[in-house]
């Protein structure tokens, strides 16, 4: 593997379980704030992006890479409404979609196409991240201001269900 192929998906599995961080932190500040259904959602995100991490260690320890696990920054982040914390989630989603393609692009150059085909789920996964964002900003936006549809939509967030990625290594 290319050593700086191998170095940026080092580096990811940090940015990963930062992500996990980050999220658990959302979650934190939606259950301070009475949105459980808000804080479930992003709990959620927080064990998808824990499993990301988990799959590029598993990728390096397959390809016979080390892996370097480095210490996990704490999120720092003062929200002053929920819609704040909501853009956040956008713009970091969007953060790690430019990670992502850092790293296929020096894939590519590196003429590794294993990892290539490797990060293609990931392509396919931070285009989901992105739109499922930008659709509860918008619904926020739509509903966010009234309370009863507030609650409606604190409730759909509740519903929803960990489901483990189905990439086979």
């Amino acid at each position: 593997m290319n050593a700086k192929v191998h170095e940026l998906i080092n580096q990811q599995i940090n940015k990963e379980f930062y992500s996990a961080y980050l999220y658990l932190d959302f979650s934190n500040y939606f259950e301070n704030a009475g949105l459980s259904g808000f804080a479930n959602w992003y709990k959620i995100q927080a064990q998808e992006e824990r499993d990301h991490a988990i799959i590029f260690y598993q990728y390096l320890q397959n390809e016979n890479q080390k892996v370097t696990l480095e210490a996990i920054d704490k999120p720092d982040n003062n929200f002053s409404c929920h819609m704040d914390v909501l853009k956040a989630g956008l713009e970091h989603e969007k953060y790690v979609t430019a990670l992502i393609n850092d790293i296929y692009a020096e894939a590519y150059e590196a003429k590794d196409f294993r990892t290539m085909q490797f990060l293609d789920w990931f392509v396919k996964e931070q285009g989901e991240e992105e739109t499922n964002a930008n659709e509860l900003i918008s619904k926020m936006e739509l509903f966010g201001s009234d309370p009863k549809s507030l609650y409606m939509l604190n409730q759909e967030l509740a519903a929803r269900v960990y489901s483990a990625p189905s990439l086979t290594l």
